[in-house]
């Protein structure tokens, strides 16, 4: 498929540099891609928007932190902007859709696919509700060498970077080295001295990333740069919208609660009793796992908390 046919799609964009649809801040940094394919809304490129980055294979506790500060600070009027990736990335971006606030996923692959595949269904709600952006030809297949040239642009559309978890070697500090260099705001959450995955976020506070202990840490910060577009969470919970950004009762989340109930359940039953499709399920599993409705428990099974 070549660009002309891929445009041929609804909600497709090619934007180059030097449209006045190109975002200002992407347009700033050393080296900006020449044009990006963009799947979803291309406004939202021009948001204040934070960056949420981490581990892939982050502790229980971290991604609930992520998918927390996501829709607390998206609530607020950031844009959540992250890679897609496993763990923290797919965390930020869920809890960014529960607020019903846009997110921005960069990739590091062609527009035309989805990596890793499990998020296929999360890629799809992103495109609906927010951005999907590549800056590669359409076909690239992910490459490791790939992902650093993703992540300047992570850091590079953002007013600051909030890293979750991190080992000591990883993507997530790269990305934040990134993000200072581009002139940005560093945010890490400490965490155990005894969890690995905390020492890349204590090593970026010794280096002096502001340390987070709660979203609002990161509104005071950022709210004289992105001005009048922020709003209050009071103003956006008092407007009708539930925490979570779903319009209350949900049906489907309804529909699956009563499907999970107290014994223990596979996500292939829920499937059956639901009638809702497996990614369907996946993606709602893991909302209401962290807004802590429903446990997982040994055997990749289910159960409502009490």
């Amino acid at each position: 498929m070549d660009d002309n046919e891929w445009l041929q799609h609804e909600n497709h964009h090619l934007v180059r540099v030097g449209d006045d649809a190109y975002p200002d801040l992407l347009a700033g940094i050393a080296g900006p891609p020449a044009q990006l394919h963009i799947n979803g809304n291309p406004e939202l490129l021009h948001l204040p928007a934070l960056a949420i980055v981490g581990s892939r294979n982050p502790t229980s506790g971290g991604a609930r932190n992520a998918f927390e500060f996501a829709r607390h600070l998206g609530a607020t009027g950031f844009c959540i902007v992250s890679g897609l990736a496993q763990g923290i990335d797919a965390a930020a971006h869920r809890g960014a859709l529960a607020a019903g606030a846009p997110t921005v996923a960069f990739l590091g692959h062609g527009i035309d696919r989805v990596y890793p595949a499990a998020n296929r269904e999360l890629a799809r709600e992103i495109a609906r509700h927010g951005a999907l952006v590549s800056e590669f030809p359409l076909g690239t297949a992910p490459g490791r060498a790939l992902f650093p040239q993703r992540n300047r642009l992570i850091s590079g559309l953002s007013l600051g970077t909030l890293v979750v978890e991190a080992a000591r070697r990883s993507g997530s500090l790269i990305t934040a080295r990134l993000a200072a260099e581009q002139g940005r705001e560093v945010f890490a959450i400490p965490g155990s001295i005894h969890n690995p995955l905390s020492r890349g976020c204590h090593q970026l506070i010794r280096q002096g990333a502001k340390l987070v202990e709660a979203a609002d840490d990161i509104v005071a910060e950022l709210a004289p740069l992105a001005g009048h577009l922020l709003q209050t969470i009071d103003e956006s919970t008092s407007s009708g919208r539930s925490p979570a950004g779903r319009e209350e009762p949900d049906e489907e989340y309804v529909k699956l609660l009563e499907a999970i109930g107290h014994d223990p359940v596979r996500p292939d039953e829920l499937v059956g009793r639901s009638g809702l499709t497996i990614d369907q399920v996946s993606s709602m599993l893991l909302i209401l796992e962290l807004e802590g409705k429903i446990e997982k428990l040994s055997g990749g099974r289910y159960s409502i908390l009490s």
